[in-house]
């Protein structure tokens, strides 16, 4: 663009220049020969005509020259503007692009502590699902452990009725004579499982049974066979001993099985005139509570002697719309106290195990009762022994001896 401008200017000016001189030496000729002829007058004319037009061709490129020169400016001007936006572009995106790789590391960073909490919380799970298997296994032992310890201290037991021969009256007592307590000791036999092939022997003293359990096995003639027996040390099944404390109720007595045919409150009274009635055993009501919901309720006298009475007989007579026998129980509460567990070894008593079945069960019990017996063979006074046969199962059970008790 800026080339064109000079360009014109060049080619333009040249003719100019020359028809100007070209004039110039046309009026010089004319003014040295006065007499002009037509035909050099007419070059004159055409001569002025194309000067004209060139001037006018020349302001025309002049012009043109001077939009384009306007032009350029602009082009210019917006070269410079867009040079000067470009570089804010650049500039904007640099910054653009370091808050780009700010945002890049700050997103990488916080995905890396993501994927670090994640790892630790799966750590963290995976440690607490182990602790919980590994707690749960325990638990279940523990319930295994517990239930076998329920098991081996439940005590499956009726006790039988029994009469009690009232000596004297205890006038001290803080309820007036309302309640008859009782105090019952139980306590459980030691017991062993004594399986097939196997005896136990009970010394009379300790030092003969302490002898034998320092052998590693005892060879035991019978007849013309021998026994090889290995004595062992005997472990008894946990037992417990506890107080059953029994207050029973000299006043009040429970009754069931009252049809519902009335309502409560007509109920209620004829509760207490039934059980009113010295005829049928009863005698002088204090309360009657009834729920008629479930047919059940207590009925409190005023005197003692009247519930103990009824509650022997089990049944009473209540006049209701007609006739009906309830069933009639003693009112009692019952505690237990002082419960204790025992698991002992018996120092008199031992086991002997690995007995070969090859003779009838009483006389391989002789055998060996015999071969014990024998000072010689580290044996001594027997009180007691027992043998159990192949495929045979005892309950042996002990006692307490009476001078450790005595003692």
């Amino acid at each position: 663009m800026s080339s064109c401008p000079a360009l014109i200017e060049a080619t333009y000016l040249k003719p100019y220049q020359s028809g100007f001189s070209q004039a110039d030496s046309i009026m010089g000729d004319s003014d040295a020969a006065k007499p002009l002829v037509n035909g050099k007058q007419d070059n004159v004319d055409d001569e002025e005509r194309k000067l004209s037009e060139a001037k006018e061709e020349l302001d025309k490129w002049m012009k043109q020259l001077e939009k384009a020169e306007d032009e350029k400016s602009r082009l210019q001007l917006a070269k410079l503007s867009a040079e000067d936006s470009k570089k804010n572009a650049a500039k904007d995106m640099e910054v653009l692009q370091k808050q780009q790789n700010q945002r890049q590391e700050e997103f990488t960073k916080t995905v890396e502590g993501i994927q670090n909490d994640i790892l630790m919380l799966e750590k963290g799970n995976n440690d607490l699902m182990e602790k919980l298997k590994k707690s749960q296994a325990k638990l279940k032992a523990k319930r295994t452990e517990s239930a076998t310890l329920q098991q081996r201290f439940k005590i499956y037991v009726q006790i039988p009725e029994k009469k009690v021969k009232f000596t004297s009256r205890e006038e001290d007592s803080d309820d007036n004579g309302q309640h008859i307590k009782g105090v019952f000791t139980i306590a459980q036999r030691p017991s062993v499982l004594l399986k097939g092939g196997q005896a136990l022997i009970t010394f009379e003293e300790e030092k003969v049974a302490a002898q034998i359990l320092k052998m590693a096995k005892c060879t035991v003639s019978c007849d013309k066979d021998k026994v090889h027996v290995k004595p062992k040390s005997l472990t008894l099944d946990p037992f417990v001993k506890f107080e059953v404390h029994l207050d029973v109720s000299t006043k009040t007595v429970n009754f069931s099985n009252v049809p519902s045919t009335l309502s409560e409150e007509r109920m209620r009274d004829r509760l207490e005139i039934s059980f009113s009635k010295p005829s049928r055993g009863g005698g002088e009501v204090q309360r009657v509570d009834y729920d008629m919901h479930t047919g059940k309720g207590q009925i409190t006298f005023l005197n003692t002697g009247v519930a103990e009475s009824l509650a022997l007989k089990r049944k009473y007579s209540v006049d209701v719309d007609r006739a009906v026998n309830v069933t009639v129980s003693p009112v009692y509460n019952y505690k237990l106290k002082k419960f204790q567990t025992f698991c002992g070894v018996p120092k008199r008593t031992i086991l002997l195990d690995g007995i070969g079945d090859f003779q009838d069960e009483d006389d391989l019990q002789d055998h060996l009762e015999i071969h014990f017996q024998k000072p010689s063979n580290y044996g001594g006074e027997v009180e007691c022994i027992k043998y159990v046969s192949g495929g045979n199962e005892v309950k042996a059970f002990f006692t307490e001896d009476i001078a450790e008790v005595e003692a």
